[in-house]
């Protein structure tokens, strides 16, 4: 169970509510969601236009409207902003943005009533999750499309998933015991305005990059020491002469994973060889500056999870709403342009070590990692398909943050594009994922030939491995080979919590 303060939410906490973790608000955040539903009855009574209370919206915002309309106003916005295309959000994802919602509007900034961040409380505890087509948003005046289904869903219109049945909303309400909100003033703009849609997805990439990273470190020492590599490289001092800090901890990390290897220890006097390629003598500096680079995304992402970021903003004493932009997902934005490019180099890197590996001029292995290579193509074509996966990651991590096309008839004439920045995450995240596989998959591969053993963690890795994938003796249908690695993966069978994260 977590239980969001308002504000005060710590990434941890993101990460359980995104790996399923029950959500809770605390009880604290009570009293100012009540005096911000006040300040906006004060607001609406006094009678003076105020932008999306008694407006129009972006470049209607000139145009009054009645009293007696408000409730339409709202409606008629939620309905028309609802407007999205594509599949919908996977359900993980999803319930974040709606956490990320509740704490938002749980500030007591945005004016709402306590019924309707109840109903986000409620929703999330029944697991009735709308269905959100995750295309449609450009990430400013916030994430307008995809919240709008989400609100859509609230008010008793659209689709919800309520466990694996997908039904229209309004029955699933029913089901769920819940009736559907009705909007007051201000309530559907709170609800559409915001980057929770973006933050979500970009939320979810930092996570699945943070594991991947952590399992690239492990393949990263097996591999090393698959081809007899020297961990002299990984030695503190030079790193200490460097003086960053990622880069220190992922040397300290690759020093304890080969801790121990009689593989390394057969030829630490009398290798002629003196460095070794970059992809593993360069490991440290690559993929500390990988870590650094997630710290900082992760940074910017955990500020704007506990933000209030929907327009125009309420204040309560006096009562006052100021209109701004917090809805500008641009901190978003850049911090998913971060995130994919630590993806594209965590696989870049692996896949060269994978490379290194298949070609005995390099590794000293035999050619492919096959025992009777001609006969045998071994692992010819696995390393091909993991070029093929960093080719797409390469292409998916030009920054989409460079990019804006003005909207709402040049109202909105800067946007950020972080929410398919964001969105594209989880796609280069399975990419890496399977590269990793292969990495993973060569390097035991590498290690069986020689006659004694790795280090303890790495002999477990490869354990673990060959508890699903035997050794290769003679080409077979490798497909499923992958797709066990990959599934270990997945299921987080490699020991990674004492490997340096982002937080």
């Amino acid at each position: 169970m977590t239980q969001l303060v308002p504000g005060e939410v710590p990434l941890a906490q993101w990460r359980g509510i995104y790996r399923g973790a029950a959500v809770v608000l605390a009880a604290s955040a009570q009293p100012g969601i009540n005096a911000a539903a006040d300040a906006v009855a004060r607001i609406v009574a006094a009678g003076a236009p105020v932008y999306g209370i008694n407006t129009g919206f972006g470049k209607l915002a000139s145009v009054r409207i009645a009293e007696a309309d408000m409730a339409t106003l709202q409606r008629n916005l939620v309905l028309s902003h609802a407007a999205g295309v594509g599949e919908p959000m996977q359900i993980p994802i999803a319930r974040l943005m709606m956490a990320l919602k509740l704490g938002s509007l749980a500030q007591g900034a945005s004016g709402v009533q306590p019924q309707t961040v109840a109903m986000l409380e409620h929703m999330l505890a029944k697991n009735l999750i709308p269905v959100i087509p995750a295309q449609g948003s450009v990430g400013a005046s916030g994430d307008l499309a995809p919240l709008a289904h989400m609100a859509a869903a609230m008010i008793g219109h659209g689709e919800v998933f309520w466990g694996e049945t997908r039904l229209p909303a309004a029955q699933g309400l029913a089901a769920a015991g819940l009736a559907p909100l009705t909007l007051g003033p201000k309530e559907g703009l709170a609800l559409l305005n915001g980057t929770q849609f973006s933050a979500a997805y970009a939320l979810a990439g930092l996570f699945e990059a943070e594991a991947l990273f952590r399992a690239a470190l492990v393949t990263g020492a097996l591999a090393t020491d698959a081809a007899r590599g020297s961990d002299t490289p990984f030695d503190a001092r030079i790193h200490a002469l460097r003086r960053h800090k990622g880069q220190a901890q992922v040397a300290e990390a690759l020093r304890t994973l080969m801790a121990g290897s009689a593989i390394r220890a057969s030829h630490a006097v009398g290798d002629a060889r003196v460095q070794d390629p970059y992809c593993l003598r360069c490991q440290p500096q690559v993929m500390g500056a990988v870590l650094s680079l997630l710290r900082q995304a992760a940074e910017t992402l955990t500020t704007e999870a506990n933000g209030v970021t929907d327009n125009p903003l309420i204040f309560t004493n006096p009562a006052e709403a100021l209109s701004g932009g917090n809805f500008h997902a641009e901190p978003v934005a850049f911090a998913a342009d971060m995130i994919a490019m630590a993806l594209c180099e965590i696989g870049s890197l692996a896949e060269r070590r994978l490379a290194m590996l298949v070609d005995p001029a390099l590794s000293g292995l035999p050619a492919f990692l096959a025992p009777k290579p001609g006969l045998n193509s071994g692992f010819m074509i696995p390393q091909v398909t993991a070029a093929a996966l960093v080719s797409e990651n390469k292409g998916r991590a030009y920054p989409a943050s460079v990019d804006s096309i003005p909207t709402s008839a040049n109202q909105e004439d800067h946007v950020s594009m972080a929410a398919h920045g964001a969105r594209r995450l989880l796609a280069m995240a399975d990419n890496l994922r399977g590269i990793i596989a292969i990495e993973w998959l060569a390097a035991a591969q590498g290690c069986d030939f020689h006659p004694m053993p790795s280090s303890p963690p790495l002999e477990a890795a490869r354990a673990t491995l060959r508890a699903r994938v035997p050794h290769l003796d003679d080409d077979r249908y490798f497909a499923p080979d992958i797709e066990a690695a990959i599934s270990l993966l997945k299921a987080g069978a490699l020991p990674l919590a004492e490997l340096p994260g982002v937080a």
